[in-house]
This record gives structure tokens, sequence and C-alpha cells, in this order.
């Protein structure tokens, strides 16, 4: 059972909060597990050296928004169940007459999410989302921007337990990217495998996702 804390507590950033809030059980797996872990594999003994979760961005691109308003309300609530925050509706940069878009126009969403909210969110999607993706068999372990942030994509949001399927009908993607404070690929790698992210495993990057 996870650890009762105040919300002060749990880690800079999370939303304040007045009370005793439960620690979220990822954010407990981190402190308990990983930060030793990796303290003893990185040979830092400053806590603020060793690799950690600093944020995730989740967004959704519904292009069809151009002409059918209601698909982006439809994601905005969709996303809102999966990550218990309210989003913020993404803009056109540029007028494209091909396709009838004009700039600024509303063509997307998308939630940054830190603290305790960050950290259930994903306790969520590596315990129960991804593990409902079809076919399934590991993330690509080389999706990284070079500065050890990850980056992946699901093409439905049904894979969260959160979603209604009688009510969002419609599949819609999302594109998660997880921002750590490693200093290198190497090293978010390393750290994103101790939290759980399954990643595949060296030389596993031909098979099937």
């Amino acid at each position: 059972m996870a650890k009762k804390t105040k919300a002060s507590e749990v880690e800079k950033g999370a939303p304040e909060a007045t009370g005793v809030l439960e620690t979220p059980r990822m954010l407990e797996h981190y402190l308990k597990t990983v930060q030793p872990a990796l303290s003893k594999a990185l040979d830092r003994t400053n806590a603020h050296a060793i690799p950690r979760l600093e944020k995730i961005v989740v967004n959704m691109g519904v292009g069809v928004a151009v002409t059918e308003k209601k698909y982006l309300e439809e994601a905005i609530s969709a996303l809102t169940q999966v990550t218990g925050q309210k989003p913020i509706a993404t803009l056109s940069k540029a007028a494209v007459s091909g396709f009838k878009l004009r700039e600024n126009l509303p063509i997307g969403c998308k939630v940054t999410l830190r603290g305790r909210r960050m950290y259930e969110f994903l306790d969520r999607l590596v315990s129960l989302a991804l593990p409902r993706v079809r076919d399934f068999r590991g993330l690509s372990s080389t999706a990284f921007d070079g500065h050890g942030n990850y980056s992946l994509g699901l093409s439905e949001q049904m894979v969260f337990p959160e979603i209604n399927p009688d009510k969002y009908t419609r599949p819609q993607g999302m594109n998660i990217t997880l921002v750590t404070s490693a200093k290198n690929d190497d090293e978010a790698r390393q750290f994103l495998r101790a939290m759980g992210v399954p990643l595949k495993k060296d030389g596993d990057e031909g098979a099937a996702a």
C-alpha cells in the first residue's frame, strides 16, 4: 500500500494542497529502489544528480477538427479522463488553403503533467494501457531526442481503462513525451527501464511492436 505523506513532500512540482495524501506508487518506487540503484550504477552520491522524471507531455492532434469541431471537444474530454487534468487547445501555426486550414485554428489539445499526476499517469501507462495494446512486444529503445527525453505514440485512446468505448467511438491517437533530467540518452534509457517502462532490449528493434 502506498505510504501517506503531506502533499508538500510529494516532490517539487506537485500541486499545492493541504492535508495528507498517498504517495504515488511510482514515486515511492523511484525513491526507494530506482534512485539508490542508479546512485550506485552511476557512482553519484548527490540525489539531484540522479536521473529523474521532470514532466510528461501528452498531446492529441485532431486534424478533422478543421471541419468537425465536435471531435476536438471529444478529444479534450478523453484527455481529461486519461490524465486527470484539463488540456489546453493547440492552434495551427500556418494557413494551408488546400486543407481549409486557417492560422490559429484549434486542431488539437495537450496536457503537461508534473508532480503526483505525472507519476500516477506513468503508472497507469505502464501497468494498464501498454499491456492492452494489441500484439505489444515492447517500446522502441531508440526513440530518444539526444537530450534524455523519450517519445512514444499510441494509435487510440481506448487502451486506457478510464475511456468508455460507448462514449468515445472514434479512435484518437496521442503522443506522449517523457522529459527526464538525464544527461544523455543512455542514462535516460537506464532510468526508464528501472522505472518499469518496457523498452525493447538491444538487438530486438527489428521485432514487431
